[in-house]
């Protein structure tokens, strides 16, 4: 059988559900980890340090070397890691001295995997042939969040049929994925960024004052995504003093839901909408979310507030992607790579600022969250600077 675009399309949205399994299943592994492993909560916390560095990391090094390596290689390389990555954190905790040791060596592979995930899948869709290149990337983000949830309900489901005891197991199945995965790159065609033909030096896409705007935007749209989502959890816990898993499922599931839920809708009618309106639109949306989380009088107007966020930053990540191939046309991969390392400095910075603001408040949490409100308003400024239409833009 001929393999043609929608094939490679298929695998980049498997791509990223791929990425979606390496980086939100070992979090629902770490009171496994406490309990069956004898692992602190001190040593845990680490794991998320590392998953983070790593990922930034490969995306510094991707800039300069994937044109080098090639697409192919590099994407087929991701899925390799991904797959090796969930094998050992099923099989090393138990073949080593200390367990924790074969938990970080599998945290550290799953996350080259994810990082150059990150970097190439969203450059292979945007250069594939399209006519509605926004909604097409705005679809592709939308498999991430709902393989975030189903990496949530299908692990959970699989606890409750085998137990936590068979925890082993679980990693080793999700390994399944991306080793298809894996063998569908190796074959389905793939066309080349303008960037990627001329090889654009990255010190020349430095140079340009495009580049650091569309920077500033990943930065922004990173943190007002998880300067809500990785708080979520604990809001809805001590909002509405439900246990654990209600409170996952009322936080950052139903936060993946509604994000998944814009991309979606962006994906189906976004040909219609003006990406920079829509932006614009969804940046004062989040301010509105993250307000109603704040000064909402009632516990489940407040979890709506957090709904509203995840639903108001959907677009955000990929339309700013979009956007910069429009007015940065010969960026290429190496500029992908760039945001990618700029979106993961805003995923931290975001989180970090909410729990800062909250320790200097006696570690009340709405005043993080409302610090947090910054992020969008800047990414509202910063996109406002657009204004130039260039040539094929909506």
């Amino acid at each position: 059988m001929k393999l043609t675009h929608k094939h490679t399309l298929a695998a980049s949205y498997l791509g990223y559900i791929t990425q979606a399994v390496v980086n939100n299943l070992t979090p629902l592994l770490f009171v496994v980890f406490e309990t069956s492993l004898g692992i602190s909560i001190g040593r845990i916390s680490l794991l998320i340090t590392v998953n983070f560095g790593v990922q930034m990391l490969v995306d510094l090094l991707s800039a300069k070397w994937i044109n080098v390596i090639g697409t192919r290689r590099a994407i087929v390389a991701a899925h390799a890691f991904a797959a090796a990555g969930l094998v050992a954190l099923g099989v090393l905790p138990y073949r080593t001295a200390d367990p924790y040791v074969g938990v970080l060596c599998a945290v550290c592979l799953c996350a080259v995997g994810g990082g150059i995930t990150e970097v190439l899948i969203s450059p292979i869709v945007e250069a594939l042939p399209s006519e509605d290149k926004a909604g097409s990337m705005s679809l592709l983000h939308a498999f991430y969040c709902w393989g975030h949830v189903g990496v949530v309900v299908l692990s959970t489901l699989y606890f409750a049929l085998a137990g936590t005891g068979r925890w082993a197991l679980l990693p080793v199945l999700w390994a399944v994925l991306p080793l298809c995965n894996m063998v569908l790159f190796a074959r389905v065609p793939l066309c080349k960024l303008a960037g990627d033909e001329h090889h654009t030096p990255l010190r020349a896409l430095l140079k340009s004052k495009m580049i650091w705007l569309f920077l500033l935007m990943m930065v922004c749209a990173g943190a007002s995504e998880q300067g809500m989502s990785q708080w979520a959890s604990l809001f809805a816990e001590t909002g509405l003093k439900v246990p654990k898993a209600m409170g996952d499922l009322l936080g950052p599931c139903a936060f993946a839901v509604m994000m998944g839920l814009s991309r979606t809708l962006y994906g189906i009618w976004g040909a219609r909408i003006s990406l920079k309106r829509c932006m614009a639109a969804s940046c004062l949306l989040c301010v509105a979310g993250y307000a109603a989380a704040v000064f909402a009088p009632w516990p489940l107007l407040s979890l709506a507030g957090c709904a509203l966020c995840g639903f108001s930053v959907g677009i955000l990540w990929p339309g700013t992607f979009s956007l910069s191939m429009v007015h940065c046309p010969e960026g290429g991969t190496a500029m992908f790579a760039l945001f990618a390392l700029a979106g993961d400095v805003g995923c931290a910075l975001g989180p970090g600022v909410v729990g800062a603001v909250s320790g200097m408040a006696g570690g009340a949490l709405k005043a993080g969250l409302l610090a947090a409100c910054a992020f969008p308003v800047l990414l509202l400024l910063a996109v406002s600077r657009l204004r130039r239409r260039p040539k094929g833009e909506q």
